[in-house]
């Protein structure tokens, strides 16, 4: 029996996390420090320009475990899918196994050349031209100058930016970043391949096109492809194996759709009708919350298919980016997405860029629209040519359930009930 391609034997990540401790005081400055606080603070800065290794007495130190334990084995030629929820720890192994970060303990073999397309930008020189990027990340990849010309023009026109290939790649936009990154990526022949969810920022064209050749590379090619992805449908379609990771453990390996139904059954929690996301001064736009709402205003997250759904966002502009939209959609059990919409489905006169300040958002779906099961609401933000501004996965849950249905169930996805027409006789006379 052959030995597996990637190999993670009790991978753990731990990190040190330091935060101030508030002393009690009478004066205190816009931070919530009291004065003595901040002069200590400033003496301190002091000393460490004398002893770089002393340790601020104020900062509590805390350990958060971003991995725990986690052990697996990828056969050659296999596409698998890591498969979990924000701060999972997903992309975190995929820094591990890409070099990236080191793991604090355990240990990872990897039998082959490994290309990664994880955050946008990662590898390329900002400076340097499409052209010169594909050489330089080919010579990252340990490639020969001969071999990166063999494959420049099926990466050149994979990408389809021949327009733009003598630019600087810091000029261009984060759909054409993810278009030359992948098709390096993909299109240099290494014998693992790794992908994040950095693919959400191109179109959905460009999406299906990257799908098509990831299963290619696999089948075709007997390379193997590590896949994290919040697309249970594209998950299901591309991978043959999933690796299900909750708060940094693995609590389940098997057939993709196995862990796709285990995965969409675990729900988000307590509040699932209610998600709130701390500020950040530094982002241009952000959600501020997500909302799922009955009829009479209150939090609900289970509702007849006879009822409506509201949904509420609020969204803080804090710099406006031009050619922006807010958008979201609805995925069902079994990782299908049933319901998408955007802020142009408002009015056709949908101003191209919000002005400074918190907008509220409210959405109705309409009763008997969807079928009765559990859904999973994602919401997110993007720009034409800012790429992706804010993105929520399955931050809120609700169920729907069919009460007009007692003993029988009403497959398919939606749930609209159609008006029939009976021409002829009457059922009572059919039925004599």
């Amino acid at each position: 029996m052959s030995r597996p391609i990637i190999s993670i034997n009790d991978v753990s990540k731990r990190y040190i996390l330091r935060h101030s401790v508030g002393r009690d005081a009478t004066i205190r400055g816009e931070s919530g420090l009291s004065l003595r606080n901040t002069v200590a603070d400033a003496l301190h800065s002091v000393t460490r320009c004398f002893r770089p290794n002393a340790v601020n007495p104020r900062l509590e130190r805390s350990e958060f475990w971003a991995l725990r334990d986690v052990s697996f084995d990828v056969a050659r030629g296999k596409v698998v899918g890591l498969i979990g929820r924000n701060g999972a720890g997903k992309s975190t192994m995929l820094k591990i196994l890409s070099r990236i970060v080191d793991p604090s303990a355990g240990s990872i073999h990897l039998r082959g050349r490994v290309a990664s397309l994880l955050e946008v930008g990662t590898g390329f020189h900002p400076e340097l031209s499409g052209r010169e990027n594909i050489y330089l990340n080919g010579a990252i990849l340990g490639m020969k100058r001969v071999e990166i010309r063999r494959k420049f023009d099926e990466i050149v026109a994979f990408s389809e930016i021949e327009k733009f290939l003598d630019t600087p790649v810091k000029r261009y936009s984060s759909g054409m970043f993810v278009r030359l990154a992948f098709a390096v990526a993909a299109h240099l022949e290494p014998e693992i391949l790794i992908v994040d969810e950095v693919l959400a920022v191109g179109d959905y064209a460009f999406q299906k096109k990257c799908l098509g050749k990831m299963r290619d590379v696999a089948s075709g090619d007997g390379r193997t492809v590590l896949f994290v992805s919040h697309n249970m449908g594209a998950l299901s379609q591309l991978c043959d194996d999933g690796v299900l990771l909750e708060d940094g453990q693995v609590t389940m390996i098997g057939p993709v759709e196995a862990v796709v139904k285990k995965y969409m059954k675990t729900g988000v929690g307590e509040n699932a009708a209610f998600a709130e996301f701390d500020e950040d001064p530094a982002r241009d736009c952000q959600f501020l919350a997500v909302e799922i709402l009955h009829a009479d205003g209150g939090h609900a997250s289970d509702f007849s298919c006879d009822e409506p759904i509201q949904l509420r966002f609020q969204y803080k502009v804090r710099r406006p980016i031009s050619e922006s939209y807010l958008t979201f959609y609805l995925q069902n059990q079994e990782g299908t997405r049933v319901l998408y919409s955007d802020i142009r489905d408002l009015d056709p006169e949908t101003p191209e860029r919000l002005g400074v300040g918190v907008h509220t958002f409210n959405i109705t779906i309409p009763a008997r629209l969807l079928g009765a099961t559990t859904y999973l609401l994602t919401v997110g933000s993007a720009g034409k040519y800012a790429g992706v501004i804010d993105h929520h996965y399955d931050c809120c849950e609700f169920t729907l359930r069919d009460l007009a249905i007692q003993d029988q169930s009403r497959p398919g996805v939606l749930g609209i009930q159609l008006p029939w027409k009976h021409d002829g006789a009457t059922f009572a006379e059919v039925a004599n």
